[in-house]
C-alpha cells in the first residue's frame, strides 16, 4: 500500500517519473564520495518480459561505464551506445585486445616506427572515407605514398581495404586497441 509521497508500480511498469529522477539522485551520489568512481548503466523495458532484455542492456551499459570512465563516477543509458565506439566500450577489454590483436597482425605490436606510420595511415584513411587525396594532404604525403602504405596495411592484415565489410574490421580493430597512458 503506498503512503503519501511514495511511489508504485503496476503491471510491471515503474511508477511515472522515476526515471527522470535518475540523473538528479546519481548527481547526489557522486558528489557524496567523490573521491570514489561509482559506475551505472541503464536499460529501458516496455513491459514486464522485456525485464531480461533490460538487465542485460544495464549491464553492458554499465561495463561501458567502466571502461570509457574507470577513474570517474558515470552513468550509461544503454540507449546512449549509439555508434560503433561506444558499443564496443561494452565488451570485455580482453576480448577487444584480442580482436585487435587478431585484426591488426603484426601491426599491432607498439614499438616499429614503420607499423606505426602504417596504422597512422590506415586511421586517417577511415577517416576519410577512403580518399586518397585526402588522406595524403591529412598527413602531408604524397598520394603515391599513401597508395604504397595501404597496401602494406592490406598485406599485414590480409584484409582489402575496398571491402567495406573488411574496413569495419579495420576500423573496430584500430578501436579496440588498449589505449596507451598519454606521455607527461
Amino acid at each position: 500500500m503506498a503512503g503519501p509521497g511514495r511511489r508504485t508500480a503496476t503491471a510491471g511498469r515503474p511508477a511515472a517519473g522515476v526515471a527522470p529522477d535518475l540523473p538528479a539522485v546519481w548527481a547526489l551520489l557522486s558528489a557524496a564520495e567523490p573521491s570514489v568512481a561509482l559506475h551505472g548503466g541503464t536499460g529501458r523495458a516496455d513491459s514486464a518480459e522485456g525485464l531480461n532484455g533490460a538487465l542485460a542492456q544495464a549491464r553492458y551499459a554499465l561495463a561501458s561505464a567502466r571502461t570509457t570512465s574507470p577513474d570517474a563516477s558515470a552513468l550509461i543509458d544503454a540507449a546512449s551506445l549509439t555508434g560503433l565506439g561506444t558499443l564496443l566500450t561494452g565488451i570485455p577489454a580482453e576480448v577487444r585486445t584480442a580482436f585487435s590483436r587478431t585484426v591488426l597482425g603484426p601491426l599491432f605490436e607498439a614499438g616499429n616506427p614503420s607499423f606505426a606510420a602504417l596504422l597512422e595511415t590506415l586511421e586517417i584513411f577511415l577517416a576519410c572515407d577512403g580518399s586518397w587525396s585526402r588522406t595524403a594532404e591529412a598527413l602531408h604525403l604524397h598520394v603515391n605514398t599513401v597508395h604504397y602504405r595501404v597496401q602494406r596495411v592490406e598485406h599485414f592484415t590480409g584484409r582489402d581495404l575496398s571491402s567495406l565489410y573488411d574496413r569495419l574490421d579495420l576500423r573496430a580493430a584500430l578501436l579496440c586497441r588498449p589505449r596507451r597512458p598519454a606521455r607527461p
